[in-house]
């Protein structure tokens, strides 16, 4: 199974202020949408609660300390737990937020990563990404344009 991270930071590793995204760039949307459509995404109790519901044509694992149900979301404790449940799945998804992120990203072994080229002030960031343990094996640079006020990039890293 490959365990793919899907990102969108700043340049300063930002992700998030308030449990809330910090540009809007709907082609980031969109490829989000497409990259993760159809199949299972992981994501903690925060992110579930800053997008407000589950995510349509997706199964949705919710990782939490919590003693909760979430209605069209399965809840799980741990990274481990939810990853057990994907058991046979060719791919999946951890989807955020910073903390899942951080315990998820030693067993992934692909990030799909938008880098918006800016810095933004955050509470939320995402891990260092070394570049001996990653390769960029793909990559698309966008400039800013009157839907997508922000220049930004989508390259995909696999472990080496």
């Amino acid at each position: 199974m490959t365990i793919s991270a899907v990102v969108a930071i700043a340049e300063n590793h930002a992700i998030g202020k308030n449990n809330q995204l910090l540009w809007y760039l709907p082609n980031d949307l969109k490829h989000f949408k497409q990259i993760t459509g159809g199949h299972i995404v992981i994501m903690g109790r925060k992110t579930y609660e800053s997008v407000g519901k589950p995510l349509p044509n997706r199964r949705n694992i919710v990782i939490t300390r919590q003693h909760i149900e979430l209605t069209g979301c399965e809840v799980v404790n741990s990274v481990a737990a939810a990853l057990k449940l994907c058991a046979g799945e060719q791919e999946v998804f951890i989807i955020g937020g910073a903390e899942i992120y951080k315990l998820a990203l030693p067993l992934t072994n692909r990030i799909y990563l938008t880098i918006v080229h800016r810095s933004f002030e955050a509470d939320a960031f995402f891990p260092p990404i070394s570049m001996q343990e990653w390769m960029e094996t793909e990559r698309e640079d966008f400039e800013a344009d009157e839907k997508n006020n922000i220049p930004y990039s989508f390259i995909t890293l696999n472990r080496r």
